[in-house]
Formats: structure tokens, sequence, C-alpha cells
């Protein structure tokens, strides 16, 4: 035998050994002291739609309404009695802090929970219910988790990581051995990904027992850290995250997660937040559970594996948290049919006659408008109207605008144009009459009370704001349109302003939603 060969039977003997350690570890873990063993559901209605048989596993069923508490309570057991008798510290912006306050509370250990002061207050409330102290800090997970391990360090307590730990990735595990005990030939698992411990736990576990599943994590687009780190070959920090789907918004895959991750798991999917919307729709009529973003994300990765598929495979998702923030639905449900694709949203020129809106109308041939949007600007020959239309499908979008086309109308499709979605579908009103200098920014933030009077605050008034929008629909981040008048000589020392603000943005001046509006 060479020294390579040899090298390589080592390392192949190493792979084994740590994969037979976990999977006794999830074998041995004794989650079922507080939680409990969840459903598996069939979804009928969407296995004949999509030609598959599909079943979601209900992680929402939980004391908690999340699998977390797996993994929390599965490291708290395996605590010494002094580091139980000293107790515990995390941080969380909310599933993890619910599932470690609830096992601290069985086990008699007292827990001190770091928050953002973003978190929705019914993650706070149901935290302090568990007895847990919490302590908001910070307006990011990273803030308020700085903040606890300096308290955990100052206080000799144990730190208690959300994901990259091996006892809390055994936990998570034991949501594969139940998956595996009630659908034996699956043959494909979808599951959510942030920090990696969810996927982990259960891929080390489904792999051993079972070679040939596939096993595929999920991730928001705007948050795809482990997307991120297959690319580089190693954890890499993401720039920044996107807040919709909070429970994964997270910069960086954990280094344990992704030893695992990388032997264990065969894809990665991203799915947009439209998609995540229509799943999160999908799953209430199907079960009446309201997911929250990150419980519905592996759903709509499923379905986005299903366009592509062969067809008559048995495929199942984790529907991993239901810790909704009520107010988020209002956003949620403006959204979901754009994911399902029920829906378009197009700019159409029209004769600036009278009679125009009923032909129109009586051009789309009886489909259903969902919105409608006109400002009359001026005396000008055509009109700018932005109109929803309801769908059958995505086809049917092409055909539509075909339709119009064909009667002469002039059509641009903006259902994917973020902008149009996020503020200029309230906006229709009128356009500046000197817009030789207004430069167009949207900005993201994350939402607190006084939010927005802080970023209104950091940016000043060296600029003069010709345009701005702001809705708060109960999500963790605010959205911000604002126009300024930049003058040419000016634009090196704005931007060098915008830089040093702080958040996120992007400029939108050449939007096409933008432009057929506002401009």
């Amino acid at each position: 035998m060479t020294e390579s060969e040899h090298q390589a039977l080592l390392s192949a003997q190493a792979e084994q050994d740590q994969a037979l350690h976990y999977l006794r570890r999830i074998l041995m873990a004794p989650v079922y002291d507080v939680a409990v063993e969840t459903q598996l559901s069939p979804l009928h209605k969407m296995s004949s739609r999509l030609g598959n048989n599909i079943y979601l596993k209900r992680e929402d069923q939980q004391p908690v309404h999340s699998f977390k508490l797996r993994g929390a309570y599965n490291k708290l057991a395996h605590l010494t009695e002094a580091q139980k008798h000293l107790g515990v510290v995390a941080a969380s912006a909310g599933n993890h802090a619910q599932g470690l306050a609830l096992a601290a509370k069985k086990l008699a250990i007292k827990a001190t929970i770091f928050m953002p002061i973003t978190t929705p207050d019914i993650k706070v409330d149901n935290v302090k219910r568990y007895g847990a102290s919490v302590k908001l800090v910070g307006k990011s997970y990273n803030e308020a988790a700085s903040a606890s391990l300096e308290f955990a360090n100052e206080h000799n307590k144990t730190f208690i990581h959300p994901f990259d730990d091996e006892d809390v990735i055994a936990g998570q595990g034991t949501v594969a051995k139940e998956l595996l005990q009630q659908l034996p030939h699956c043959d494909a698992v979808f599951i959510p990904v942030g920090g990696g411990g969810l996927l982990a736990g259960m891929a080390v576990y489904l792999k051993q027992l079972k070679p040939n599943i596939k096993v595929i994590g999920v991730e928001a687009e705007d948050s795809a850290c482990l997307k991120k780190a297959m690319e580089m070959g190693e954890p890499t920090d993401l720039e920044q995250v996107g807040l919709f789907a909070d429970g994964v918004a997270v910069k960086r895959i954990g280094e344990t997660t992704f030893s695992l991750i990388h032997k264990y798991c065969d894809d990665v999917i991203t799915v947009n937040t439209d998609e995540i919307c229509a799943s999160i729709k999908d799953i209430f009529e199907h079960t009446r559970v309201i997911a929250e973003p990150a419980g519905a994300l592996s759903l709509a990765g499923l379905q986005k594996y299903c366009k592509t598929s062969k067809g008559n495979e048995t495929l199942s998702a984790v529907l991993s948290g239901a810790n909704m923030n009520f107010h988020t639905l209002r956003y949620v449900s403006e959204r979901c049919e754009l994911g399902e694709q029920k829906e378009a949203v197009l700019a159409v020129t029209i004769p600036e006659v009278k009679g125009s809106f009923r032909r129109f109308c009586h051009a789309l041939q009886g489909r259903v408008i969902t919105e409608f949007n006109y400002r009359q600007a001026s005396e000008q020959a055509n009109a700018n109207i932005f109109v929803g239309v309801r769908l059958s499908g995505v086809d049917e979008r092409e055909q539509l605008i075909q339709l119009l086309n064909d009667q002469d109308y002039q059509v641009k499709d903006f259902t994917d144009n973020e902008l149009a979605k996020l503020h200029i579908r309230y906006m229709i009103g009128g356009q500046k009459t000197n817009q030789a200098e207004e430069r167009i920014f949207r900005f993201q933030f994350p939402e607190y009370p006084g939010a927005l009077e802080k970023f209104l605050d950091t940016l000043g008034e060296r600029w003069n704001i010709s345009l701005f929008h702001y809705r708060n629909h109960g999500a963790a981040f605010g959205q911000v349109l604002a126009g300024f008048d930049v003058s040419s000589d000016q634009q090196q020392e704005f931007f060098g302003h915008l830089e040093a603000l702080g958040y996120e943005w992007q400029e939108e001046t050449d939007n096409q939603a933008y432009q057929s509006f506002l401009s």
C-alpha cells in the first residue's frame, strides 16, 4: 500500500468514525423529555398539482412552535452540574431563545437571553413567559451576540450557540430520525438553512441510514451563506443579509455545521421573497397553520425543485417554525400571488381620452384586475397606468402581454421589479416638474421604535429630498425610497455621504418603474 493510499484509508476511517459518533449522539439525545414527535402531513392538493408525493414535517407542533427546542435541550442536558448551577447565556432573534428558555425552565437552569431590539414582541414575550431573563441589545443579531459573549465571560456562564455546536446539531438531527420512521421510502428531503444546525444534523443521520436519499438545503437568496461557502470552499461572510426571513438571516455558515453539510448535503436551492410568501399561503391552505418566513423556506425550495424534476417522487419539506409576527401578514398577503405567479404587474400606455379605461378593461378579455393606478399628469396624448392582473400561471402572463401588444398597447412587465412592488405601486400621483438633478435611492434598515426618525437624522439636511416613500408593514426591516436633488459637481460628496451612513442602499434612478411613473 502506498503512502497516499494509506492516508486516504485513514481519512475515510476518520470520516466514518465521525458519522457514527453523530449517529450515536442523535439516537441517544434525550430531547423527548420536553419536545414531541411531530406529525408528517401529506399535502394532497399540492401533490396532485406538482406530480409528486409531498409531505410536510410539522415542527410548528413543538411547544415553542419551532425545532430549536430539540438542540437547545440536548445541549443543556449534557452540561455538567457546575455549569448548570452557574447558568447559561444565548443570543437569538427568536426561536433559539424560546427553545432555550423552555429547556432551561425544564432543567431548572437560569437562562439569560440577549435579543436585538428589532425582535418582534411575540418572541420577546414568549421568552419571558418561559422564565428567562431578556436583555434587548443592539439592532442586529451580531450586536446582541457580542454583548452576550461578553456577559457570559464576565459572569462565568456557559454560552449556548444557536447552531455551531455538536450537542445542538445532534438534537436537531432527531427530526431526521422521526422522518425516516414516518416515511422510509422518501426520495428527497428539503431542509431550511440559516447557520446550518438543522441541515447538518439531519443530513449526517439520513445519509448513514439511507445513502441514496437526496438531502437538499434551501436558503433565502438574500441570505445564502451556505451557497457562498460552497462556492468558496469554506465558510465566508456575506456582505449583508436580507431581513424578511429573519430566522435564517445569518451572515456566515457555522464551521462545524459546514464540515458536515459539505460531506452529506447533495444540493442547495435558493428562493426569493415572493416564493417564500407563496409557500406561507400554501401551508395555510393545507394545514391552517401560519408559518413564519423561515419556516416556509423549505417548501418553497421543494416547489422550485418540482419544476425541473422527473416527477412521481416522494418528497418531504421541514416546516421549521411558526412564530410569525401577525403584522407581517399584510406584507405576505401582498406578495404571495406574485410568488405563485398568479398576478402580473404591468405598466401600460393608453390614450389620454375619455373611454380609454373601459376599452382597456375589455381588452383583458375577462381577466380580473387586482390593482389599477392612474394620475393625470399634464395635457398629453398618452397616459401610463399601473395595473395588476390575476393570472392562472406564468405562461398566461406572456400571453397577456402579447394580447395587449396585438391591440397596440405598449406594455412594460414589472412583475419581477422589486422597486415597483415595494414602492411605485403605492406612489402613482404625478411627476416632478424639474428632474434634471434628481437621483433615486432605495434604503433598508432594521425596524424598531424611532428607526425612521434615526434614519432621517442620519441623512441630514445637506441635500433636498425630492421624493420619499416609507411603509411600516410590521416586518423586521424598514424600506425607504428617497429622491435627492444632486447637481453634477456635488456627486462625489453625495456618494461619500451615502457610504458613511451605514445603511444598505442601492441607486434606482435608471429603474424602468421609476422612469415610467415618477420621472
